[in-house]
């Protein structure tokens, strides 16, 4: 796992903790002569770093091997809080899970990517705290589309530059210019469509938040292409979305 030099790089000591951090959450968890391999650094130099975390509360210790701790979490639960969306989009997922029987997100975007921040698993079998804190590209998301759609135009030609198009299944849009006719169409309906875009099977829609004018998140509702058929999803889905985002707009401007 040897890193590239960059010459555009922050101080190189950072940067190396960084990938420690990243390499104990890929591995959840290691020890340091692993780490030092997988690195290709000096085992003295990842045993600093972890006895710097480890102090600090961002590492435990289990025997020989070090995990990431909950101190990651309680900045974690900081950061989400300061989104000004949160809290009234909590009781509007909450609402759209029991309207709708499916998984309901609330998503927001950083750096070129979409991030679940809060959700909901409806009738699906699937535990959505492993899936809280994603980062995922924003072109095979709804919510992530319905964003984009939101942004400048030169702003998404960045986020393509930076991140690419990369494809999830055969119905991913990778074609940059198909995108931005994407976008456009989303901007004209107010919301946006995943048809099988990210996983086989799943279908959602997505529509954006935006607080005095500036796009800030998006909702959404995902399901198995059997109950959430494209035309469910443009009439009751996508009305419930709708008095979701209402809700959300007046909680903000009486805040």
């Amino acid at each position: 796992m040897a890193r590239e030099p960059d010459r555009s790089r922050g101080i190189q000591s950072d940067e190396t903790l960084f990938d420690v951090i990243e390499l104990l959450r890929d591995l959840d968890g290691a020890g340091v002569t692993e780490l030092a391999d997988r690195l290709e650094i000096a085992k003295s130099t990842v045993h600093g770093h972890l006895t710097t975390l480890l102090r600090r509360g961002f590492v435990v210790k289990h025997g020989r091997e070090y995990h990431l701790g909950l101190r990651f979490f309680e900045y974690g639960q900081y950061v989400r809080g300061q989104l000004e969306i949160f809290q009234s989009g909590l009781r509007a997922v909450d609402r759209l899970e029991r309207e709708t029987g499916e998984m309901s997100w609330l998503i927001t975007h950083q750096n070129g990517k979409a991030i679940y921040v809060y959700g909901r698993g409806g009738k699906n079998d699937i535990n959505v705290n492993t899936i809280l804190g994603t980062r995922v590209h924003m072109h095979y998301n709804s919510g992530g589309k319905a964003i984009l759609a939101h942004l400048s135009e030169e702003e998404v030609d960045r986020i393509v530059d930076q991140h690419g198009l990369p494809a999830r299944t055969e119905n991913t849009i990778t074609d940059r210019e198909r995108l931005k006719d994407e976008l456009e169409r989303i901007r004209e309906q107010g919301y946006a469509l995943n048809l099988s875009e990210d996983l086989e099977g799943i279908q959602a829609i997505g529509v954006p938040l935006t607080v005095d004018g500036e796009i800030q998140g998006a909702l959404s509702v995902a399901g198995p292409a059997h109950r959430m058929s494209k035309d469910r999803c443009e009439g009751e889905i996508l009305d419930h979305l709708r008095a979701a985002t209402d809700e959300i707009d007046v909680t903000i401007a009486y805040r």
